[in-house]
């Protein structure tokens, strides 16, 4: 994770302080030093560590600058990893509330929750590319509804209506 990477970077002090001196201005080496209270040795080694991470670059006159789209890029990054940890986290949390134990509670009101619902349903319950005969899927499909508010039929329906299941002439199949 780049945030991770940039925490690490600035657990060094002398790195942080060359770091302030050049976001305050410092555009040399020696302004650096002189600005943090460094060594050039220091100041220099400092500089090295930042610029090999992108933090810090060099202009066209070669002076000192702060990357700011470094650190863009890393929220960006971490806005999206964030992002998709919590969409599969809410997913998860939202089959928990409606599925337990292998048997549907219930089917959300929510659309976008009954859609996961009922894909989940699908994938768990039928091979792709494989032919069943309404038989079997009305079998299948009242193991789920035991216990439940919802019935088979009702089930099987919503299946093919949102293309989890395709139907032709009493055969029904999940799409690859």
């Amino acid at each position: 994770m780049a945030t991770d990477r940039l925490m690490r970077l600035f657990t060094d002090e002398t790195r942080v302080r060359a770091f302030a001196a050049v976001a305050l201005g410092a555009e040399t080496s020696e302004e650096v030093a002189r600005a943090a209270g460094l060594s050039a040795k220091d100041a220099a080694l400092a500089l090295l560590k930042l610029r090999e991470q992108g933090v810090v670059t060099a202009g066209d006159g070669a002076e000192l600058r702060v990357a700011y789209e470094a650190f863009q890029e890393a929220a960006r990054v971490e806005r999206t990893e964030t992002a998709s940890e919590n969409v599969g986290s809410r997913d998860e949390r939202t089959l928990q509330t409606f599925v337990r134990e292998g048997r549907l509670v219930r089917l959300p009101a929510q659309w976008t929750r009954k859609k996961l619902v009922l894909r989940y349903i699908a994938e768990q319950t039928f091979e792709p590319g494989v032919e069943y005969p309404e038989r079997a899927v009305n079998e299948k499909l009242q193991g789920w509804c035991e216990d439940g508010d919802v019935d088979h039929v009702t089930l099987r329906r919503h299946l093919v209506d949102l293309h989890h299941l395709d139907r032709s002439e009493g055969i029904y199949r999940r799409a690859a």
